[in-house]
């Protein structure tokens, strides 16, 4: 197994749109995705097939899931069912980090994790010699 320490600050971003940047880390079940959120940002109301964990990290937004808003802060964590619209907002002048958890992996946002692709191929291959032992 190879471990490796990342830091989002360091990861490769995309822009979704104005005042809106996310990049993600994965594991081999799930993927984290770190959205950084800028006052006054384009809003994108949307929803998904899949279930979503939002974790407020740091600032305030306020968080639209279907027909109910929530004013979160720091820690706040936020479950979005599936096929519920939604969409975040900050509040205030500073940028809001949101931290998006999704199990299993989003295949759309596989191209946000391209950097990890050799640890993740050294992992297949490792769990491959270990199984290789166990049937000798």
């Amino acid at each position: 197994m190879i471990t490796q320490l990342y830091n989002f600050d360091d990861l490769p971003r995309e822009t979704v749109r104005r005042g809106v940047e996310r990049a993600a880390f994965r594991g081999d079940n799930f993927m984290a995705v770190m959205n950084w959120l800028q006052p006054g940002m384009d809003v994108s109301p949307h929803s998904h097939t899949f279930e979503q964990v939002v974790m407020i990290v740091s600032g305030r937004v306020r968080f639209h899931v279907g027909d109910e808003s929530y004013e979160a802060g720091p820690g706040s964590i936020i479950r979005i069912p599936p096929h519920v619209e939604h969409y975040a907002e900050p509040l205030g002048d500073e940028v809001a980090l949101n931290l998006d958890i999704f199990a299993p992996i989003r295949e759309d946002y596989l191209h946000l994790v391209e950097y990890q692709t050799a640890s993740h191929a050294a992992d297949r291959t490792d769990e491959a010699r270990v199984d290789d032992g166990a049937a000798a």
